[in-house]
């Protein structure tokens, strides 16, 4: 497809007003030649455009889903779904990068703020900021934590902590929270989907266990759907832009406006685990300094105990993507094993104890 800059302007000059566009360059890329349009445009790309209006410089992110088989995404409804529901909900989460419009491309690369529709977009807020994975590969490469490090991380979990304190009453959206977990393109399933049969550290026997024992946990734990709270629900290092101190705005809110805390927890605090597994082998050094001081802290403002006994398929998911050999293929063989191990054991565990981590990793 070809991104054609009168199409462009035209797009936010119904936004704006009359428009130019000045630049566009793939974002944290080099500018591109925009004199013909931009030839080999690709969904999932996301390309800043700077444009003036109104005598004003002005800057946003334009972005789409990438067409991808599987994870819920085969059809080009779902990818519409997914955009037309990011920013319906972008705005209403605290700290949350803003979305500005949404709307679709043509086939002949017109956009429209919304009929003829190809394929959708959603257009946000540039953010200025440096992903926080970007700390963790520093302290994986050195050893050494800071207390910058340290006053990250429980502001991450001070924030989950007051965004969770938000609940809602609809029975319903628990249910299907739990029920995306396990069997959702995107979750449990759709991830044990997308493994080959041939796996050395795991197998599709090994694969259809894990799916049971989760259905298992799924009859535990729907009932409590006084649990039901807001979430941001795709939170890892990827998705947090840190600037300044311990000054942050989250990315790409994701399945559902309401949902499971432990969701969302498993999902930042997985993240020590995979980085430290792979620099020592189990939960050590500042990883598990780290880790250990989210939770305290997140427990300590919320008093959520419950959340141990209602965590575990929601750990099961988060592992089974950092072990996935389509999303990390130069993983160490030893690390998969272990994340295999941590699965298993979580998944036998009633309460999860998150101060002997290592312990399930054998």
């Amino acid at each position: 497809m070809q991104l054609r800059i009168k199409a462009v302007e035209t797009y936010l000059s119904g936004l704006y007003g009359k428009a130019k566009v000045t630049g566009i360059s793939e974002l944290g890329g080099m500018p591109v030649e925009i004199e013909e349009g931009i030839k080999g445009f690709g969904y999932g790309k996301p390309y800043l455009i700077e444009f003036e209006a109104i005598g004003k410089k002005q800057s946003v992110v334009l972005s789409s889903m990438r067409v991808q088989k599987g994870f819920g995404h085969d059809h080009f409804s779902d990818r519409a779904a997914i955009l037309i529901w990011q920013n319906s909900v972008f705005n209403n989460l605290p700290g949350h990068v803003r979305s500005l419009d949404v709307g679709y491309f043509t086939h002949e690369g017109g956009l429209f703020s919304a009929g003829k529709a190809d394929e959708y977009f959603i257009l946000m807020e540039k953010i200025e900021g440096k992903e926080y994975f970007l700390d963790l590969e520093r302290i994986k490469k050195d050893g050494k934590l800071t207390s910058l490090d340290k006053e990250r991380a429980k502001a991450l979990s001070s924030y989950l902590a007051k965004i969770h304190a938000s609940k809602h009453d609809d029975c319903e959206l628990y249910l299907r929270k739990i029920r995306d977990t396990v069997g959702h393109g995107e979750c449990i399933m759709g991830l044990t989907d997308s493994y080959p049969d041939n796996l050395d550290f795991v197998s599709w026997d090994d694969l259809c266990e894990i799916e049971k024992k989760c259905m298992d946990w799924r009859y535990k734990i729907k009932g409590k759907t006084h649990r039901l709270c807001m979430t941001h629900g795709d939170f890892h290092p990827w998705n947090i832009m840190f600037r300044e101190g311990v000054d942050f705005t989250v990315l790409d809110r994701s399945r559902g406006e309401w949902g499971e805390a432990a969701d969302d927890v498993s999902s930042i605090t997985m993240n020590y685990l995979f980085y430290s597994l792979q620099k020592y082998g189990e939960l050590a050094g500042p990883f598990k300094e780290l880790y250990e001081l989210f939770f305290s802290n997140y427990l300590e403002k919320t008093g959520d105990l419950e959340l141990l006994k209602v965590i575990q398929p929601f750990y099961v998911f988060r592992s089974v993507v950092v072990a996935s050999p389509i999303w990390y293929p130069n993983l160490d063989p030893g690390v998969r094993t272990k994340l295999f191990n941590f699965i298993n054991n979580v998944l036998s565990s009633e309460e999860f104890d998150y101060q002997n981590v290592n312990s399930y990793l054998s």
